[in-house]
C-alpha cells in the first residue's frame, strides 16, 4: 500500500468514526429539545439528555483527530480547501462551539437548562446541514477559478437541487442513527416506554434516509456524471450496503421469545456496517480527487518522511487512546447504577 492510500484510508477512518458519532451526538440533542417538555409521560427526553451530557466531549475529539490528519497528511491541499470551503467550515465550526459551550452550561447550571437544551438541539441540525454541504461542493461544478484563486459559486450552489437532496440525507440519517442508538440506550437502561417511541421514529425514518440517499445521486449535477459514473463501477459495495441495512431494518420488527419485539443492538450494528460499505464505495468513486478537477490527492500529500511521523504519532495515540474508550464505554454506557438513574423532580 503506497502513502497516499494509506493516508486517504487514515483519513476516511476519521472521517466515517466521526460522521456516525456526529449524527448520533447531534440528532440526540434534537431528541433532547423534541422531547424536553414539563408534564411529560415519557423519559425519552431525559434518556437523550443522559447519553448527551458525558458524549459530545468524547466526538470533539474524534473532530480534532479528522482536523490534524487533514493537514498533515495533506498540506498541500489546505490552501485550496480553505479558500473554498471557508464559509460553510467556518459556520459550523463556529456554531460547534457556541454548542459546546451552551452544553457545559447546560449541565452546570440546572436554571437555565431548558433554554440551552433548545440551543444544542437547534446547533445539532444546523451543524450536519453545513458539513454535509461540503460534499457537492468536491464533485465539481460549483468552484471557479479567478486570477489562479479558487472561489466558491454560492448563488449556484444554493440554487442546486443536489445541494438540498444531500441536505436532506444528512438531516434524514442524523436522525435516524440517533433515533436507533437511543433505543438500543432505552434497552439497555430498561425503559421500555423509551424504547417504543425511538423504535418508531427508527422504523420510520429508515426507510426516508435510504429514499434521501437515492436522491442524492439522482440529483447530482452534470459535472458530476464522473462519481456518478463511478457509483456504477462501485455497485456491489453498494448493493452489500442496502443488504447491511435491510437485515437492520428488519432486526426491528424481530420478536424475542420473551415477546419483546426488536433487537435494536443488531439495528445498530448493521446500519453501522451499512454506512461502512457505501461511504467506502463514495470514497473509491471520489478518488483520485479531493476537489474535482483541481485538486487530487497526489497534489495535496505531504512527503515520505512527515508521512512516517505522522504514522507513528497516530499508533502511539492509539494505544494511549483505547484503554481511555474503552473505559468510558464501560462507565457510561454500560453501568446500569448511571443508565437507570432518576431524572430530575421524579420519584
Amino acid at each position: 500500500m503506497s502513502d497516499v492510500t494509506l493516508a486517504i484510508f487514515i483519513l476516511w477512518v476519521f472521517i466515517f468514526i466521526y460522521s456516525i458519532l456526529g449524527s448520533i451526538d447531534f440528532g440526540t440533542g434534537f431528541w433532547a429539545m423534541l422531547f424536553d417538555r414539563r408534564g411529560s409521560r415519557t423519559n425519552a427526553g431525559a434518556i437523550a439528555n443522559r447519553f448527551l451530557s458525558p458524549t459530545w466531549k468524547v466526538t470533539n475529539v474524534f473532530l480534532v483527530l479528522l482536523v490534524v490528519a487533514l493537514v498533515g497528511f495533506f498540506p498541500r491541499s489546505m490552501y485550496t480547501l480553505a479558500a473554498v470551503l471557508v464559509l460553510p467550515v467556518g459556520l459550523a465550526l463556529l456554531l460547534l462551539t457556541i454548542r459546546s459551550t451552551f452544553m457545559v452550561f447546560a449541565f452546570a447550571f440546572r436554571k437555565w437548562s431548558r433554554l440551552l437544551i433548545v440551543v444544542s438541539g437547534v446547533t445539532g441540525l444546523l451543524i450536519p446541514g453545513l458539513l454535509i454541504s461540503v460534499l457537492p461542493v468536491t464533485l465539481g461544478g460549483f468552484v471557479t477559478i479567478d486570477g489562479g484563486v479558487p472561489h466558491l459559486e454560492l448563488a449556484k450552489l444554493f440554487s442546486s437541487p443536489t445541494e438540498y437532496a444531500h441536505l436532506g440525507f444528512g438531516l434524514s440519517t442524523e436522525l435516524f442513527l440517533s433515533a436507533i442508538f437511543l433505543a438500543d440506550y432505552s434497552r439497555e437502561a430498561e425503559d421500555e416506554q423509551a424504547y417504543r417511541i425511538y423504535r418508531k421514529l427508527g422504523i420510520v425514518l429508515g426507510p426516508l434516509t435510504l429514499i434521501m440517499a437515492l436522491l442524492t445521486t439522482f440529483t447530482m449535477a452534470p459535472e458530476a456524471a464522473w462519481i456518478v459514473e463511478g457509483f456504477r463501477e462501485q455497485a456491489l459495495w453498494f448493493g452489500y450496503s442496502v443488504i447491511a441495512f435491510l437485515l437492520g431494518y428488519g432486526a426491528l420488527f424481530w420478536k424475542r421469545n420473551s415477546g419483546f419485539i426488536g433487537f435494536p443492538r443488531w439495528t445498530v450494528a448493521a446500519v453501522v456496517v451499512q454506512y461502512a460499505l457505501a461511504s467506502y464505495a463514495y470514497g473509491v468513486s471520489h478518488m483520485p480527487y479531493l476537489i474535482y478537477p483541481i485538486l487530487t490527492v497526489e497534489q495535496g500529500f505531504t512527503n515520505h518522511t512527515m508521512f512516517r511521523s505522522l504514522l507513528i504519532g497516530y499508533i502511539v495515540s492509539s494505544v494511549v487512546l483505547a484503554p481511555v474508550f474503552y473505559w468510558f464505554w464501560r462507565l457510561f454506557l454500560k453501568d446500569k447504577r448511571y443508565l437507570k438513574q432518576k431524572p430530575e423532580g421524579s420519584s
